[in-house]
């Protein structure tokens, strides 16, 4: 329910202190997978929460968890493509370590502004990319200098990468991650207003 350790201990306390009171305010869960903000979201004051995933095995975990609060709706939807959520009425809306595994940024962003009221705001959580780009980084040693070093290949240009969900696993899934570098985040927010 508070998901994994990492949530738990630091994105989560970071982005509810960032939040603040939500007391009345509609918020917008966007790329919620199993919903598991949802009661946190809740306990912060929201009004409303609505969550939106693609992935309708997630959504179905998200309606079972919340099964109690008809404040909390969940529906099937593609954060890219235009649809009817993004229609001007949440005061927030909420992107937690999502943006590198859509494929459409421009897309996501237009439809995050596009469900935001006129004073909406947005916050997005995600790792910076140069810290976040499966099988082109890695932590190395310099000997002579003492020092640990993060090596980062191909930082400055769009990369699409195959990633195994389960490695090690018999037949597991495979998913994509998208690396964009800083600038492409920021120039597709700044387009979508």
């Amino acid at each position: 329910d508070e998901g994994s350790d990492y949530h738990k201990h630091v994105i989560v306390p970071a982005l509810m202190k960032r939040l603040g009171d939500l007391t009345g305010k509609h918020v917008i869960d966007v790329c919620c997978g199993q919903g598991f903000l949802g009661k946190m979201l809740r306990h912060a004051g929201a009004a409303k929460v609505q969550g939106i995933d693609a992935s309708p095995q997630l959504i179905a975990a998200a309606r079972q968890r919340h099964l109690d609060d008809p404040r909390q709706k969940y529906l099937v939807a593609d954060a890219c493509q235009p649809a009817a959520w993004a229609d001007g009425s949440h005061d927030i809306a909420i992107c937690l370590m999502a943006v590198h595994d859509v494929p459409d940024l421009r897309g996501l962003f237009q439809n995050i502004a596009g469900s935001l009221t006129q004073d909406g705001r947005a916050l997005l959580v995600f790792m910076h990319p140069c810290f976040r780009f499966p099988q082109h980084t890695h932590w190395g040693w310099d000997a002579e200098q003492q020092i640990q070093y993060r090596r980062v290949d191909r930082y400055g240009t769009e990369h699409t990468i195959q990633i195994t969900t389960h490695p090690g696993r018999k037949n597991s899934q495979q998913t994509k991650f998208y690396h964009r570098p800083l600038p492409s985040y920021v120039n597709a927010l700044s387009k979508a207003g």
